[in-house]
């Protein structure tokens, strides 16, 4: 018998898959999930603080795995290989966009102001949330469930379109970049060129994107009051 292990091999694996119960790994990611669409639905009405008792959740669990900044993607390796493998299709999706914008006249070049900059920083901030969320904690937790890691990319991405509900664009977007990001990050553990590639795609596909249908980005019961005053 071989003693060889594959780095992807030690990369993919939970250190604590022999002390931690894989039912207790399912029903917390279930759970951590359920309330995020509460949240999204609900919760950030009648209880607007209900997200840091889910962020709080999600820290214990991290400890609880004892899981490391390399497996959450947060570290510097895997840096490179994740954006060789990244930046070409986000170019592909970018560059027509950007022909496109221009040609409608929905895209304009103006000299950037300081509330601009900051709401652009803001977004790039938000993009690498929902990253950590859809890869560092919930496809960390599929893998450790589930051997096939084209599954796992699969359930990650109908998991993302799922949270943007009912905005068709988004739904349609990022279920497709959710399953691509995922193969990407399955290889190759790292969050940050995936973060920028999304706010980059999303400014763009926001601009470009029919206000009726776009409603400004918004997602649960806001998408239906857009416009309402």
């Amino acid at each position: 018998m071989s003693t060889l292990t594959s780095v992807g091999e030690i990369s993919s694996r939970d250190p604590s898959a022999d002390g931690w119960p894989r039912l207790g790994t399912a029903l917390e990611t279930l759970t951590i999930f359920a309330g995020i669409l509460y949240y999204i639905w609900r919760g950030q009405v009648t209880f607007p603080h209900a997200w840091l008792a889910l962020l709080a959740a999600i820290l214990l669990s991290h400890l609880a795995h004892r899981d490391t900044f390399q497996k959450l993607g947060l570290a510097w390796s895997g840096l490179r290989a994740s954006s060789e493998a990244v930046f070409p299709l986000a170019l592909a999706i970018c560059v027509p966009l950007f022909v496109y914008g221009f040609a409608r006249h929905s895209l304009v070049l103006l000299r950037p102001t300081p509330n601009a900059l900051l709401a652009l920083l803001g977004y790039a901030v938000w993009c690498l949330a929902q990253q950590y969320l859809t890869q560092s904690y919930f496809h960390n937790r599929l893998m450790s469930l589930l051997p096939n890691r084209h599954l796992t990319s699969l359930l990650v991405g109908l998991m993302f379109g799922s949270a943007h509900i009912p905005n068709p664009i988004l739904m349609i977007a990022t279920t497709l970049a959710g399953f691509i990001f995922s193969e990407i990050f399955a290889k190759h553990r790292n969050i940050w060129p995936l973060a920028l590639a999304q706010a980059l795609g999303g400014l763009l596909l926001a601009a470009v994107s029919p206000a009726s249908l776009m409603h400004n980005m918004r997602v649960g019961p806001g998408y239906f009051f857009f416009g309402l005053r």
